[in-house]
């Protein structure tokens, strides 16, 4: 899983991207913070606590469609965090009342819509990969000889798939015999 940061209205809002299932994962508190436009954390993490205990009474399938996956926090470590798909939260955001809900659902609308073109056209994503890599301050001949790896990379696994080489841990043996060339023996 990919964790790929966004930001709606000037606040991040963590994501993850699981490729296998190609499903987006949003974290919940962050969803909840710029809706009840709260500066602290922590507060917002007590009213969707509060909100979750309601909606659990009330029956909701929104609580229960909730998962929980590590997050990276403020401090830099990974914690368990209440995650959701775009559709979960676009339920819960009908549960809190906000004059920020219905540009979140457009933002979510939005997201859901770009993945869509990104399918279609593959492009696109790199595109996104691309800038993503440009805002986070890499260079164009970094970005360059990253993706040109990653193509390498790819062809490489097609042709092993194509002689039967299975994923996991053959492709992991594979992998380290080629790095271990690369760059010599580890030194123990």
């Amino acid at each position: 899983m990919k964790t790929l940061p966004a930001e709606f209205d000037g606040q991040p809002i963590r994501r993850v991207y699981d490729e296998g299932t190609e499903t987006w994962w949003f974290s919940v508190i962050d969803v909840v913070q710029v809706l009840t436009q709260q500066a602290d954390y922590q507060t917002a993490r007590k009213y969707w606590n509060k909100l979750k205990e309601r909606l659990g009474k009330e029956g909701s399938e929104s609580v229960t469609n909730c998962h929980r996956l590590k997050l990276p926090a403020a401090d830099g470590k990974n914690y368990l965090t209440d995650v959701a798909t775009a559709e979960t939260l676009l339920r819960l955001v009908q549960s809190i009342p906000s004059p920020k809900a219905e540009p979140i659902k457009l933002w979510l609308a939005k997201v859901g819509y770009e993945r869509m073109q990104e399918l279609a056209d593959p492009a696109l994503s790199l595109d996104r990969a691309r800038q993503t890599w440009q805002q986070h301050g890499r260079s164009d001949k970094w970005i360059q000889q990253r993706m040109t790896g990653q193509e390498t990379r790819d062809k490489l696994t097609d042709y092993w798939s194509e002689h039967g080489i299975q994923k996991g841990n053959e492709f992991a043996i594979l992998t380290n015999i080629i790095h271990q060339e690369w760059s010599g023996p580890e030194k123990v």
